[in-house]
């Protein structure tokens, strides 16, 4: 018997003599030789072999290193890449057919020649490490891809941070209102079931429902006074602003927050802008930031009103369940109240960003 810590061939044999097959492969490779398919089993799960040949008796059965042996070999995940060749005696296809089946990777039938078997075992030990080494490949590469995908979504979050950068300069109170808009869509995204993922890419996409004020003008943008007519409908082409500043974007999030820019200010019943959307021909993540932008809107003070009291926004959002926003939505956030007053008594709303 060959001893190896660390056997890159494993023979399990019947034989008085195990060394024997051993001798064909221990000048070039660790090779250990056990008659005992128990103790074969206890090295082979703690370091996989490069081949594992199994000398079976009479229908494969002897010594229990048969098919069930094969097959529980190739049930071990630290095998799945291993070779399993069987040498074996009987019928050629039947027995071949029932090994290869079992799992091995290839037969050696009786009556033996000890160069072609050396050859086999030496053939398949290369298999055995090139697939190994494959396999070693592909795991590098996924991890490539997996760090590349990661870079590339910090990329995408860096850029709409920069885009709220970029609305804080034409509103000082924007950094507050929209880090409240985002914790408020949590609420409602963790109320209504969404995953963690979805509710933090809808959040974060929210952050950019406004961006399309940059093209409003100071004078309309902080009038402290009512909007006249032609002032409002100008002010309302923000939602379409932002949606073409966002919407062709590679990026799925900046997509979704164009989509958000679109249709923050639609209604459940059909009377908001731009399009007019009713009910669920509204975008869940529309209609989920419809309810934490309007609720912050007025809970904050501006140059043009005083904030509310959470208890009164809170009533107008129940009042307004089944017309201005959707139902299910306000349920959602209400459902998460204690979490929404938290978020505003860390982040006032009349402190500024």
């Amino acid at each position: 018997m060959t001893n190896a810590a660390d056997p890159a061939v494993v023979i399990v044999t019947a034989r008085p003599d195990p060394g024997g097959l051993a001798r064909l492969f221990a000048s070039d490779f660790p090779t250990l030789a056990v008659s005992d398919p128990a103790a074969a089993l206890a090295i082979l799960d703690r370091r996989p072999a490069d081949l594992v040949l199994i000398e079976a008796g009479p229908g494969l059965d002897a010594l229990g290193t048969g098919l069930g042996f094969v097959r529980d070999l190739r049930g071990r995940p630290l095998l799945a890449q291993a070779s399993i060749l069987v040498v074996a005696a009987g019928d050629p296809t039947e027995t071949r057919d029932r090994a290869l089946a079992a799992g091995a990777t290839d037969v050696v039938l009786a009556p033996l020649d000890a160069s072609d078997l050396a050859l086999r075992g030496r053939n398949l030990i290369a298999l055995a490490r090139a697939q190994s080494a494959a396999e070693g490949r592909n795991r590098a590469l996924a991890q490539e891809v997996e760090r590349a995908l990661a870079e590339s979504q910090e990329r995408e979050r860096e850029t709409i941070r920069r885009l709220m950068v970029a609305a804080e300069y034409r509103d000082d109170q924007a950094g507050g209102h929209l880090t409240r808009v985002a914790g408020c869509v949590l609420a409602i995204t963790d109320g209504l079931g969404l995953s963690e993922e979805e509710g933090n890419d809808i959040a974060l996409a929210s952050t950019m429902h406004d961006i399309g004020k940059i093209g409003v003008a100071d004078s309309i943008l902080r009038k402290a006074g009512p909007l006249t007519d032609a002032e409002r409908t100008e002010m309302m082409q923000h939602a379409l602003r932002g949606y073409r500043m966002l919407h062709d974007s590679p990026s799925p999030l900046l997509r979704l927050a164009a989509e958000i820019a679109l249709t923050h200010h639609e209604r459940w019943d059909g009377g908001g802008y731009p399009q007019g959307l009713k009910g669920t021909e509204i975008p869940l993540a529309g209609r989920i930031t419809a309810v934490a932008d309007v609720f912050d809107a007025l809970i904050s003070a501006r140059v043009y009103k005083p904030g509310w009291p959470l208890d009164r926004a809170r009533r107008f959002l129940e009042e307004q369940s089944g017309a201005h926003f959707d139902p299910a939505c306000v349920a959602a956030f209400l459902s998460r109240w204690e979490d929404v007053v938290t978020l505003v008594e860390e982040r006032p709303a009349d402190q500024a960003a």
